[in-house]
C-alpha cells in the first residue's frame, strides 16, 4: 500500500477541524467514525520560539507559538487516486487540504513510524 505523508497549517484550529471532519465519516450507533484510512495528527500551535527552563522545570523564558494550527496526514494514496478517461491516475486531496500545505526542513516535530517527511 502506498502513503502519502504530508504537513499542513490552517489559520486555526476551528478550520482544521473542519477540513478533518470533511474526510469521509460513517455513523455508528449514533457516533461518527473515520470510514477513511488516513492517519490524521492534530500537532497544534507549534513553538516557533521554545520557552527555557530552570533545572526545577521553572520557566525562565516564555516560548513563542505560531500563530498557525499544524497538522500532519498520512494519506492513503488508493483512497484519493482518481483515474481520468484515458486511464491516467492522479492523486485528488480533499477539499482544502492543498492550499494549506507547507514545506518544513527535514521531518519538523513529527513523522510517522520513521517515515521521513
Amino acid at each position: 500500500m502506498k502513503y502519502i505523508f504530508k504537513k499542513y497549517e490552517y489559520p486555526s484550529q476551528e478550520l482544521a477541524e473542519t477540513r478533518i471532519a470533511a474526510l469521509p465519516h460513517q455513523e455508528v450507533d449514533g457516533e461518527s467514525h473515520p470510514s477513511h484510512s488516513h492517519t490524521v495528527v492534530k500537532l497544534g500551535y507549534l513553538y516557533t520560539e521554545q520557552p527555557t527552563f530552570d533545572e526545577e522545570g521553572e520557566i525562565l523564558t516564555e516560548g513563542i507559538q505560531s500563530d498557525m494550527y499544524s497538522v500532519d496526514v498520512l494519506w492513503t494514496a488508493s483512497e484519493i487516486t482518481v483515474t481520468d478517461e484515458e486511464g491516467n491516475e492522479e492523486i485528488d486531496y480533499p477539499y482544502g487540504w492543498v492550499s494549506k500545505e507547507i514545506t518544513v526542513e527535514g521531518n519538523g516535530v513529527h513523522t510517522f513510524a520513521g517515515r521521513n517527511f
